[in-house]
C-alpha cells in the first residue's frame, strides 16, 4: 500500500484519531485482504472504541468470513495482536470487531 493510499484511507474515517492510526489500519487492511477471497470486498471503518481508543469494525464480501474468523477464532486472534502490536507505534490503543 503506497503512502498516498494510506493517507486517502486515513482521510475517509470519521474518527479523529483515525488520522494517527495510520499504521494500525493499512496494517489490518493488508492481512485481511491476504485471507480472504474477495479482497475488493474488504473495508475498514472507524469509530470511537469502548475504552477511549480506536474501534476498527472490518466487513468483508459474502462467504470469507469463516476465512477471517478460522477455527475457534484462531486467525482473528492472530489478526487482533498484530494490529494492537502496529497501533503501539501509531501511539492508540485499538479494538478490531469483525462484522458481519
Amino acid at each position: 500500500m503506497s503512502d498516498a493510499e494510506v493517507t486517502e484511507e486515513a482521510d475517509a474515517v470519521e474518527a479523529p484519531e483515525a488520522a494517527s492510526a495510520t499504521n494500525a489500519i493499512s496494517v489490518l487492511d493488508y492481512l485481511v485482504k491476504q485471507v480472504v477471497e474477495a479482497p475488493d470486498a474488504v473495508s475498514v471503518s472507524t469509530s470511537e472504541g469502548r475504552r477511549g481508543g480506536l474501534q476498527l469494525d472490518v466487513r468483508v464480501g459474502d462467504g470469507d468470513m469463516g476465512r477471517v474468523i478460522g477455527k475457534r477464532g484462531r486467525i482473528a486472534q492472530s489478526i487482533r495482536s498484530v494490529v494492537r502490536a502496529a497501533a503501539v507505534k501509531d501511539d492508540v490503543s485499538v479494538d478490531i470487531e469483525f462484522v458481519d
